[in-house]
């Protein structure tokens, strides 16, 4: 498949149909309320729907009650021993690239703003996290795994933010398309799975081919849970490394909001990083890993860690190289990687659970302006228009 500016327009005009229609019938019907009382206690895969949730919202959850029918199963398992074997190292991706790279598109920027409080990444963060370890977990789309409610829970938030936005006339659509629309969910794909590789690339990490494309392929499946047109996305690779040149060149920017983002997550992080003598690293891993451009457009202070910073792939190579060669290290990393996750999840949600539940309004002051084998993973090679300036997040 191939990208261009015309095929990626014509993705800006597409939303969720099934979603939209369901969100819409709660809203029309009065029953947002009622379906998010009874939806915070369904978290599970397989469980009886409460009684009183209204028809609509049950034909909806029965419609997406299970994943795809052409999921390759192995290549999900393989993709589930590769965030194992590289949990931490994801983690640091998710939060210290994925997360700014949306930031740094203004229109995603001033989205994420709206639906929550400037003041409250965390809960952000969190729900990002919690939805990672979801999918990973190896009964994610069994009877009692929590990755297929979560996923239907964020589709509607998606759609609950279109309505929002449509039906309040607070979304220039000529300018920007629809609110969330197919390029922005494929773009938030691929910054959550090909831009995560790409992070792991120049952290020095020692990926296989094998590991990387099973990455990639599970989150082509959480893609199409979400909604995501199938049609449009792209099937490898390359075909992903082609979309998401184009879409970071077509809309990245400055903007305000993606500051402020950013800056509470520098805040965020520094606050969960014990003492004050590290507080720098976070902000030096934020600009190694998406580049001088985006951390200066995003207001990412420049440091005293900003050289040191660049030593981390050495240390990581160090640490790779006593896993490969001693079971009992292996086992002690997997399971640092496993409690430094639970950490940073616990801190970020104060031990709560974070529900995710369908906005009944935006804020008020809300507005919009126009690994097994050790053959190392490439990147695909960057891929631009003869016509446009190579910028990229690196």
């Amino acid at each position: 498949m191939t990208y261009t500016e015309a095929s990626m327009n014509a993705l800006r005009q597409g939303g969720d149909e099934l979603a939209d229609a369901t969100v819409a019938a709660l809203f029309d019907r009065g029953e947002v309320g009622k379906f998010n009382t009874l939806m915070r206690y369904v978290s599970t895969a397989g469980a009886p729907l409460p009684d009183g949730l209204p028809d609509v919202a049950r034909d909806y959850l029965q419609a997406t009650s299970a994943p795809p029918a052409w999921v390759d199963w192995e290549e999900m398992e393989k993709a589930r021993l590769f965030f194992i074997d590289n949990n931490v190292h994801i983690s640091t991706a998710l939060s210290f690239a994925s997360m700014p790279a949306c930031y740094v598109v203004p229109h995603v920027a001033k989205l994420l703003s709206a639906t929550h409080g400037l003041k409250y990444p965390s809960k952000r963060m969190a729900e990002t996290g919690q939805f990672t370890v979801y999918l990973m977990r190896p009964d994610a789309f069994e009877a009692g795994g929590r990755f297929i409610p979560a996923a239907q829970k964020v589709r509607l938030l998606h759609a609950s933010i279109r309505h929002h936005l449509l039906r309040e006339k607070r979304w220039d659509t000529d300018a920007l398309g629809t609110p969330i629309c197919q390029e922005d969910m494929i773009g938030g794909q691929m910054f959550f799975s090909m831009l995560v590789l790409d992070s792991l690339h120049r952290l020095g990490i020692h990926m296989s081919e094998e590991g990387a494309a099973a990455y990639y392929y599970a989150w082509r499946v959480v893609g199409a849970m979400l909604g995501v047109s199938q049609e449009s996305v792209p099937q490898s690779l390359d075909e992903a490394r082609q979309f998401l040149d184009l879409y970071m060149i077509r809309h990245m920017g400055p903007s305000e909001e993606g500051a402020l983002l950013t800056r509470q997550l520098i805040d965020l992080y520094e606050e969960v990083v014990p003492g004050t003598f590290f507080d720098p690293i976070v902000s030096a891993l934020i600009r190694h890993l998406v580049g001088d451009t985006c951390a200066d457009w995003l207001r990412v202070p420049r440091t005293s860690w900003d050289t040191a910073v660049k030593a981390v792939p050495h240390l990581l190579g160090v640490l790779e190289t006593v896993e490969d060669r001693s079971p009992l290290g292996a086992w002690a990393l997997d399971r640092l990687g496993h409690l430094t996750t639970v950490l940073e999840l616990s801190s970020l949600t104060r031990g709560r659970v974070m529900h995710y539940a369908i906005p009944e309004q935006l804020k008020e002051e809300y507005g919009v302006s126009a690994g097994a084998s050790r053959s190392r993973w490439k990147p695909p090679s960057a891929t631009v228009s003869d016509h446009t300036p190579m910028v990229t997040i690196r």
